[in-house]
């Protein structure tokens, strides 16, 4: 099934004002499973491609000097492996919680969320040049949308009933994944940089 731009874009307001409904409309889609991979792959380079537009946008005249931000390969790979860390949590915890949903189903799910946050990240690009004080409030809006549409899509993902269970499942275990995260990279030798002040 071929879908045009347009009817994208109108797929996704109606996952924006209709998570549940527009989650199921995107389960019923069929994709083949051969094409998730690629669907997955094709969201996050957008979502770098953005990253690396509104740096400029927001800085033109400042050389990017860390190592991720400058490298769109090596943030396109953090990113791409973070997604399928969360599509694994979101297939496995929720079928540890009585949940019905499939890893396809989740990966789909998942993409789809990614794909309506880089629209939202064009928006905020836009406003950047447009009316730069919007930009800041289109951020904050985008946090709460990514965390409600999350929300909504896990509890259609796996035919929960309560939002609020769902909300405190995905952050009791965004906190735990992330501490684990953190131990393995303290593990491998990696330390957070702190700024430290000039005399």
């Amino acid at each position: 099934m071929t879908l045009s731009l347009t009817q994208l874009l109108a797929m996704v307001w109606r996952s924006i004002t209709s998570p549940r409904e527009g989650a199921a409309e995107v389960l019923a889609l069929g994709v083949p499973r051969q094409a998730l991979w690629l669907i997955l792959l094709i969201v996050v380079v957008l979502s770098i491609l953005l990253a690396q537009l509104t740096a400029l946008i927001a800085a033109p005249g400042e050389v990017m000097m860390d190592s991720i931000l400058g490298n769109p390969v090596v943030a396109g790979s953090i990113q791409f492996g973070l997604l399928v860390i969360i599509i694994f949590a979101v297939f496995w915890i929720g079928r540890a919680m009585g949940g019905t949903g499939s890893f396809e189903e989740s990966m789909l799910l998942m993409s789809w969320l990614q794909f309506i946050m880089v629209c939202v990240q064009v928006a905020q690009t836009l406003s950047m040049l447009v009316l730069p004080p919007l930009a800041g409030l289109i951020g904050i809006a985008a946090l709460a949308l990514f965390f409600w549409l999350m929300t909504s899509f896990v509890a259609v993902l796996h035919g929960f009933r309560s939002l609020a269970q769902v909300f405190v499942m995905i952050i009791v275990s965004g906190f735990t994944l992330a501490f684990i995260f953190s131990m393995l990279l303290a593990i491998l030798g990696f330390e957070m940089q702190m700024p430290t002040g000039g005399a």
